[in-house]
């Protein structure tokens, strides 16, 4: 029930913009201001009820789709990876014996190559999760999506990444080891190996620099994905289509 709150005569003068010395007058302005307030407030509460399940649902999926596309066209190029300090992949720890070891030799660019191409077969193989990613989205269930819209502004990349990061990276492995071979990182990281063994007393190290580009690469695109997402609910500007201004524009924190 809508409660009448009585109003000083001069702040309902300045609030209409005028004083009328009438004091039915007075008494009608100051309810047809009460009812605009109550409009208001009843209009944003509609409005954010008029939420489908459907809608909601379809627009983070939208969102997730949108800003995977931006985020693998950003990485997916030539230094899209290697130039970018934020996601720039560097030699795995494992082989960090194998580069002291060759930079006291004197040989320290060749470890400096092979970072390079490691980088580089990110850049190549990522193109290629676009269509998981896609994929993956289209499966997330109706409660997934409620969870991730009840949640903070990286809610969704936070879902995804820790339901999605294994089976992604299970099927990045093929893509990823066909971009390392055109990468050249196989010779030289054989080139490394090789100069590194000619060395008296060396340890035995190994590196699966397959699954390594697959965990940095991924890494990178959720980094990305995450801002993308923030950007997509805070900024109008983002919300680029009817159904994600709909929704975002009404989410309610």
């Amino acid at each position: 029930m809508k409660r009448l709150v009585l109003i000083p005569v001069s702040t309902a003068c300045l609030l209409l913009g005028s004083c009328q010395t009438s004091t039915q007058t007075l008494s009608n302005d100051i309810a047809a201001l009460g009812n605009k307030i109550f409009s208001n407030t009843n209009t944003r509460a509609a409005s954010a009820s008029l939420l489908s399940n459907q809608d909601i649902a379809a627009a983070f999926k939208q969102a997730l789709s949108i800003g995977t596309g931006e985020v693998v066209g950003q990485l997916g190029v030539k230094n899209g990876f290697n130039l970018d300090p934020k996601i720039h992949i560097p030699l795995p720890s494992s082989l960090a014996k194998v580069q002291n070891v060759l930079e006291a030799a004197g040989l320290s660019f060749m470890m400096d190559d092979l970072e390079t191409r490691l980088n580089r077969a990110a850049e190549i193989a990522t193109p290629h999760a676009k269509e998981l990613f896609i994929n993956a989205i289209s499966e997330m269930t109706f409660d997934d999506v409620m969870t991730i819209y009840k949640g903070p502004q990286d809610s969704a990349t936070t879902f995804f990444k820790d339901k999605m990061s294994a089976p992604l990276a299970t099927k990045m492995q093929p893509f990823v080891n066909s971009a390392i071979s055109e990468a050249g990182v196989v010779t030289a990281y054989d080139n490394v190996m090789s100069k590194y063994k000619n060395i008296p007393f060396m340890p035995d190290v190994k590196a699966d620099l397959t699954s390594y580009v697959v965990d940095q690469g991924i890494e990178g695109i959720f980094f990305y994905l995450a801002q993308q997402e923030a950007q997509i609910r805070q900024d109008p500007a983002r919300q680029t289509t009817d159904l994600l201004k709909k929704v975002f524009g009404n989410q309610v924190k």
